[in-house]
């Protein structure tokens, strides 16, 4: 069993501009990530407190709507624990990543994912550097690698 976190970018990319080729890469990517979670046995999707907190946050109607529908995909739920918000904060310390990517983050190594999509380039970099035997990739890579 393949267990994945998916960065709420990942959920959200289909929406993102278009014309910019990888974008559209990456918004097939994230796609095909979707579909295979939905008809194979042997891949598991988490959903975290995260997630729900930036879908209810998201200001635009249709992109909210999409992240909760693709939510239902989602076989593995994490709810907010302090021992995920201790891990967030020294993640942020060693990496200065952000409190959302710091959470998302935690939030992942928490449910022990195999591993960890991101369409952003700069955290991916970031988390890598951690080193806590998770794998960070771009939702291409995922396609390369499989």
């Amino acid at each position: 069993m393949t267990l994945i976190y998916l960065d709420y970018n990942c959920f959200q990319r289909s929406f993102d501009d278009q014309n910019q080729i990888r974008i559209q890469l990456e918004a097939l990517a994230c796609q095909e990530i979707f579909i295979q979670a939905e008809h194979r046995q042997d891949i598991e999707l988490i959903w975290s407190f995260m997630h729900a907190d930036e879908s209810m946050l998201c200001p635009f109607p249709d992109r909210k709507i999409e992240a909760l529908r693709l939510s239902g995909l989602c076989k593995v739920r994490i709810g907010p624990e302090v021992a995920i918000y201790h891990q967030a904060k020294a993640y942020q310390s060693q990496e200065a990543l952000s409190a959302k990517d710091a959470l998302h983050f935690a939030c992942a190594v928490h449910a022990k994912a195999d591993i960890f999509v991101t369409c952003d380039d700069r955290f991916r970099k970031q988390a890598k550097r951690l080193n806590v035997g998770l794998s960070v990739i771009n939702p291409l890579d995922y396609f390369r690698e499989e």
